[in-house]
Formats: C-alpha cells, structure tokens, sequence
C-alpha cells in the first residue's frame, strides 16, 4: 500500500486525514506516542483537541493509555488489529506491549520521524523491500537480513533493525537512523555491517546516530571510531586472504596449522573482524569482499557518504524514576 492508500483507510474508521496521518506514522515506527508528538506534528497547541483524540482513541479500544512516573505522563499504545489491518500490518510486532525502556526507545525514535517529515520514511519490511527492489539495482541478496532457525524452519527477515529509513523527496539521498543505546558500539558495527552492501548501491547517502541528552562526548566518539573502522577503512586483501582462512578454520580447528590459527585468533580479536565473523556466517566470502571494496571510503571522501550524529532534545527520563539509573 502507499502512504495516501494507509491514511485514507483509517480515515475510513472515522478519523480526519491529519489523524490518520498521524496514526499511520506510529502503527508504522513505535506502536506508542505521546500527546506532545501528536501536537507537534499537527502544528497545534496542547488542549482540547489533543485531549478528545486520545480519549476517543482509549474509548474506542483502540489505544491504551499507561501512567509513567510521576502519574501525570500518559503513553498511549496503539494496538487494535483493525487499525494495523487497515495498513496492511497486521502482523506489525509494534502491535504488542514492551517493556518501559524499550517503550521510550520507541518514543525516540518517532520524535525523529516527526521532527523531519522532510523525508518520506520507511518502516515495515516489505515498504523497504519494494523501495530498494525498484528503486534501486540492488538485489534481494544484497540487502541487510538476519536468519532464524535452520533447515526447512529458517526463516530470513530483511531490514531486521526495525528502524526508519528516510528517503529524499527526489529519491536521491537515503537516511539510515540508529539510536545510541550502549556505551560500547558493538551492536553499532553490526548494523553497519549489515548494511554495508545496501550503501554501496546508493548515489547519496547518511547514518544517523540519535544520541539521547546527558550520553557523555567519549561515548559518541567510540561510535565516530566504529563508523571510520567498518566503512572508511578497506580492508588490504592479504588481510582479507588471511581472515577467509580463519574463519574457515575456526570450526575445524583439529586439521589446521595451529600455529598460524593461534596468531590469527590473536590478529582478528578486535570487534571490527568479530562484526565480520557474524555476517560471514551468513552470507559466506562476499562479506570480505564488501569489506576490501574502496567504494564506501571513496563515497565518504567526496561526502556522498557520512555519518550525523543528532542530539535528541526531548525530554523522556521523567516517564520512569528508574530509567535515569538503567
């Protein structure tokens, strides 16, 4: 379905286009809002319009409302079937109730969404898929996936970070959005990993680091690091000849040169080559050949390429006591 086919079906279950709007955009990237993103993407003030919204959507059972922290802030959880339904998602996972932290990272990311409609942001799997698919000359094999279960019960799932991907007005430029969470970017290099074969099929393109209030400047600049290592550094291809040989031989260790696989295991610890592991194991050779591939450093040195890094100004700490301290 495309954005104008979603929004004129809830508009169908009684909602007014700018409501529908609105709820196309969190059923698609959080599941849950609060009233102050409702305002803001309406261009009004909080008051009585905001109040009657919500309260209809409580009414109608299509939302739940859940005190947090000091009981004045309300997250609202939009859950009814009909309505994800209507877009075609029923399946959406943001369907079901998470746990408080991962609430407010939901929060986040959609004050991101709302706040730069500038681009046209896509969400669900299959939107990302259709996009790249016959926008683009990439192929289904290119784009980031994960594998679940093996054999005839695995199961592939594309674009398994679940977070937005912006795309320009004239489809020339590509916003991939990553939230700070951890003090460490280990989860960060993964994504870049995983992504590294869809940049390189891109004219234009950015990572979008979301860094929520008080992350300390060493934390950021771990992440700066991790960007450089994955994206701006080839790898040199005897390094790349010598990883193929470690990870090949990391599961048959009986049958090796033990010296060399000592001296690799040793060369190949630091969480650069760990990222590439995990990504070997599923698409095999051509993750090293990505990694010596110059057309990402190259791209990132004209700035067709680069990493963003954006503050998020909103305040989320108050929704909990405890989450200033997780």
């Amino acid at each position: 379905m495309t954005h104008q086919e979603r929004v004129a079906a809830v508009e169908r279950l009684g909602f007014t286009e700018r409501q529908a709007e609105f709820l196309v955009l969190v059923m698609l990237h959080s599941g849950v809002c609060l009233g102050r993103q409702y305002c803001t993407f309406a261009g009004i003030v909080r008051g009585q319009k905001m109040v009657d919204f919500f309260d209809r959507l409580v009414s109608r059972r299509f939302a739940t409302a859940y005190r947090c922290g000091h009981n004045k802030a309300r997250v609202y959880h939009i859950h009814k079937a009909g309505l994800y339904e209507a877009i075609a998602q029923r399946d959406a996972r943001f369907r079901k109730r998470s746990i408080l932290a991962r609430t407010i990272e939901r929060l986040m990311i959609l004050d991101h969404v709302v706040a730069h409609r500038e681009f046209t942001w896509l969400g669900a799997e299959d939107d990302k898929l259709a996009h790249f698919l016959t926008s683009t000359s990439l192929q289904r094999e290119e784009l980031p996936k994960l594998a679940f279960g093996e054999g005839a019960k695995g199961v592939v799932r594309y674009f398994p970070d679940k977070l937005p991907i912006g795309v320009s007005q004239d489809r020339r430029s590509h916003v991939l959005v990553y939230l700070l969470l951890g003090p460490l970017p280990h989860d960060f290099r993964a994504f870049l990993r995983r992504h590294a074969e869809l940049l390189r099929g891109l004219s234009g393109w950015s990572v979008r680091l979301l860094v929520p209030t008080g992350v300390k400047s060493e934390v950021v600049r771990a992440y700066e690091r991790a960007f450089r290592e994955e994206l701006a550094v080839p790898l040199h291809p005897q390094v790349a000849a010598e990883l193929r040989w470690f990870y090949r031989s990391a599961d048959v260790t009986a049958t090796v040169d033990q010296g060399r696989l000592k001296k690799a295991r040793r060369a190949f610890g630091a969480p650069r080559f760990r990222a590439l592991q995990k990504m070997w194991r599923l698409d095999g050779d051509r993750v090293v050949d990505v990694a010596m591939s110059t057309s990402l450093s190259d791209a990132i040195a004209r700035d067709d390429g680069r990493l963003e890094c954006h503050e998020l100004r909103g305040q989320y700490f108050h929704l909990s006591p405890l989450v200033g301290s997780a």
